[in-house]
């Protein structure tokens, strides 16, 4: 299949699907099953005031606000916050939301409840004055029935959040409720939260068994006759198949009715064609329809063996993959649909095939996006378990907690087919302790028990000289989760043949020796580097740093003002690194050539390394000040060689196999003007400047103008949608001047707003809420959000002595 076709395929599905899925949960019967309530909260950022959660409290006074929001992205880092560089030194705290919604007469008789995808955390919910208790875990989802606190007319809904406890991760998480929260509204009869899981459990060219396995609930105190209906509809979606069935339900029963039906000729998900099916459960009293769910899904096998490596409908695969945190850059922790989506197609475009959700619960659009675009997934539940990493973090909470966050994660996402393993936690602290066993056995039973069709993982690491015995450990695992140790591989291979393993944390650096890895041993199925995508937090992890500047990595001392990772594949605003570049030629042999310059050490000054950085490299041919002097350029190429041209003289000609690890290194002496990559097959021929053989960087002269990209320059006005803008400072000429770090001012006028501004530079202390931001490295980021109205947004740019200009998006 060419790319072409791929990248149709993927948008197709991505638009079906969440077009079926938005139309069902904003159409249902009667009343919306499931109703938004985003937007139109009150916030109050600190304690919650006396009497804050009784229905008549007066909150005029307090802040409106729209979901998904993240309170902590707001501030500004500080070297006092006490999430310290773990949190981005961002503020976090207290913080209060209140929500009014209404029910009328005839709705009483329902069954109501409120469904939060994610809040951050120690979230106490409240309805009409009364509490439903505190749910602790910020990243797992949670649901309250509110059926006996529901009353006509108008009900308030208080959800005080408390993340004031510091530090409790090992990275930023943000603050509040940051991702969707849900009002549902059934009949008393209803499809059960979670209790509908889709297998393909016999799969052929020419045939493929769907089992469907689903429960539904009877609040009535009567037995009632119903019928079950299920309809299955192809990857375009149209009617493939459809079946009724007669049942009774008892009073107060959960009945669960398990079902099968076949799908002809099925079109397989993978990556490559990430065709997805769905299917549409009703169930009818007397002929009328009184619930019924949509659920999307996919036809695939997966198998796996230290003999034969990972096969994905029976063709092996390796995996090329990247680890993410929840975050969003500048929107902070705040989940917008568009926002989750754009994560994974910016990793689908860098040449990823699988993602590791590191270390917790993702959203739910990330997966479903995953579904549709084509990014296998390790689901991970955890970081640790009951030693703690933080004096807050999980540890405190895995006693009591752990089965229902764990069964939420396995039982909300079975039926994703990106979904190929779950994983339970990550460089779990005590792993010399015997009663560890325990605690692997009851988290991997418990995956086994909700879903017995994945594989489940751990990533393990050691830190110091007796990885061995980690072995009673890793056989609690399915597979094997390597953090940093694949070079013990060998030894463990012959120790432990039957061992799988999966390099679920590598070192950017080690790309070239991390492909090496997964291609030469079947039993290593793949590699997910640390990271795929920056990420707050976990401050200077992935820096390099100029002497005299504060030292070390980044787990030793206080690197503040550095507040961000920078060990990603992609920066924070969106923009490839060359490593990114070099890492897609290695997995994936169709690649252009790419070429990229090292900085020159002493050009800044002089260049410190740490274990996650990669040496400061860019896509720029513009190092004013360094003429005559020599510079490295590196070229990337899957083609036996590349020849080097400046200013119309060759350079050099050198080859690109694997011996040359995919890669030439020039040493040329710099001059400012035009460098040209060409690649050249076995017979000395320049290949196809068309088929992506040719790269060439021009001299940058001095800034003149921004300019404006939007990822998208059409968008939803349903108050969700967003744009990535993308501004560039330029010469004369367009090309983007590398040292621009110019002071940009945005605006906007029309149906828009602006949401957040930003730059990839991981020691700005900039808020990404003003309108205001400096270039770096020539670029900025600025994300609109749609409005509720349709109409059009303009958003202009300007900068002292730069020309300015605006662009347009449509809210349609």
């Amino acid at each position: 299949m060419s790319n072409h076709k791929g990248y149709l395929i993927m948008y197709k599905n991505l638009l079906f699907i969440f077009i079926a899925l938005w139309s069902f949960c904003m159409n249902g019967v009667s009343r919306d099953r499931k109703e938004l309530l985003d937007f139109g909260w009150r916030f109050l950022k600190g304690e919650a005031p006396v009497g804050s959660v009784k229905p008549d409290f007066d909150d005029g006074k307090w802040r409106i606000v729209d979901l998904p929001h993240d309170w902590s992205i707001e501030g500004i880092p500080s070297k006092d916050e006490p999430s310290g560089g773990d949190g981005g030194y961002r503020p976090n705290g207290k913080g209060c939301y209140r929500k009014t919604f209404q029910i009328n007469k005839e709705e009483i008789g329902k069954v109501f409840g409120l469904y939060f995808e994610g809040v951050y955390m120690n979230a106490e919910v409240f309805v009409n004055g009364s509490s439903l208790g505190t749910h602790h875990y910020g990243y797992s989802p949670f649901y309250h029935d509110i059926t006996s606190l529901i009353k006509q007319g108008e009900n308030v809904i208080v959800v005080n959040v408390d993340n004031s406890y510091q530090p409790n991760c090992r990275w930023y998480t943000g603050s509040g409720i940051y991702r969707h929260v849900w009002l549902t509204s059934t009949n008393p009869i209803y499809f059960k939260q979670w209790g509908t899981f889709i297998t393909t459990p016999n799969v052929s060219e020419d045939k493929a068994d769907v089992a469907i396995s689903t429960e539904i609930i009877n609040s009535y105190d009567n037995e009632r006759e119903l019928s079950l209906t299920t309809i299955l509809y192809g990857p375009l979606g149209d009617e493939i198949g459809r079946t009724t069935k007669g049942i009774v339900i008892k009073p107060g029963e959960t009945l669960k009715i398990n079902q099968l039906l076949p799908v002809q000729k099925p079109q397989c998900w993978s990556p490559d064609s990430p065709s997805l099916y769905s299917a549409r459960l009703s169930v009818a009293e007397n002929n009328r329809e009184i619930d019924s769910i949509l659920e999307s899904f996919g036809i695939r096998t997966i198998s796996y063996s230290a003999e034969e490596g990972f096969k994905l409908n029976g063709n092996s695969l390796l995996l090329n993959g990247g680890c993410i945190h929840h975050d969003n850059g500048p929107l902070g922790a705040a989940a917008f649909d568009r926002a989750e989506i754009r994560k994974v197609q910016l990793m689908k475009e860098a040449g990823f095939n699988a993602v590791r959700t590191s270390h917790n619960h993702p959203s739910e659009v990330f997966l479903h996006a995953c579904d549709s675009i084509g990014l296998l997934v390790i689901d991970e539940a955890f970081d640790g378990w009951r030693v703690a990493k933080k004096p807050h973090d999980y540890s405190t909470l895995i006693d009591k907690y752990w089965k229902d966050d764990l069964s939420a994660l396995v039982l909300r996402d079975r039926n994703h087919p990106s979904i190929f393993c779950w994983s339970v936690g990550n460089e779990v602290i005590e792993r010399k302790e015997i009663q560890i066993i325990t605690t692997a056995r009851k988290l991997v039973g418990l995956c086994r028990e909700l879903d017995p069709t994945r594989p489940v993982t751990s990533a393990l690491c050691a830190w110091d000289s007796d990885w061995e015995i980690y072995d009673p450990l890793a056989e609690a695992f399915d597979i094997v989760g390597y953090n940093y140790m694949m070079y013990k591989h060998e030894g463990d291979h012959i120790r432990v043949p039957e061992r799988i393993m999966i390099q679920t944390e590598s070192y950017p650096r080690d790309a070239f020796q991390s492909w090496s890895y997964v291609n030469d041993n079947p039993y290593i199925i793949g590699d997910f580097v640390w990271t795929s995508v920056d990420y707050l937090g976990e401050s200077s992890i992935g820096r390099w740093y100029y002497e005299g500047e504060n030292a070390g990595e980044h787990f030793f001392g206080d690197h503040f003002p550095w507040n961000a990772a920078y060990c990603g594949d992609i920066d924070m605003i969106g923009q490839r690194k060359p490593i990114s570049y070099y890492r897609e030629r290695l997995w994936n042999y169709n690649r252009p050539i790419y070429m990229a310059v090292k900085e020159p050490n002493g050009y800044y000054g002089n260049i410190k390394e740490t274990m996650w950085s990669v040496w400061p490299t860019f896509e720029s041919w513009t190092w004013p000040g360094h003429e005559g002097k020599e510079i490295e350029v590196e070229v990337y190429s899957r083609a036996p060689r590349v020849r080097l041209t400046l200013n119309g003289k060759v350079v050099g000609e050198k080859p690109t196999t694997r011996q040359e690890e995919f890669k030439a290194v020039f040493k040329v002496i710099y001059e400012p003007g035009t460098i040209l990559a060409e690649a050249i097959n076995n017979e000395g021929d320049v290949l196809s400047e068309l088929n992506g053989y040719h790269n060439e960087l021009k001299t940058a002269g001095e800034p003149y103008a921004i300019r404006l990209k939007a990822d998208r320059s059409t968008i939803n006005s349903d108050g969700q949608d967003l744009s990535f803008i993308t501004a560039e400072v330029v010469d004369k000429d367009g090309i983007v001047c590398p040292d621009a770090t110019n002071l940009l001012t945005f605006s906007l006028k029309g149906r828009g707003t602006l949401l957040a501004v930003g730059n990839a530079d991981i020691k700005e202390l900039d808020t990404t809420s003003d309108s205001k931001h400096k270039a770096w490295k020539g670029k900025a980021l600025a994300v609109v959000r749609s409005q509720l109205k349709k109409g059009k947004a303009i958003i202009a740019v300007s900068s002292q002595g730069l020309k300015g200009t605006q662009l347009e998006i449509r809210c349609k």
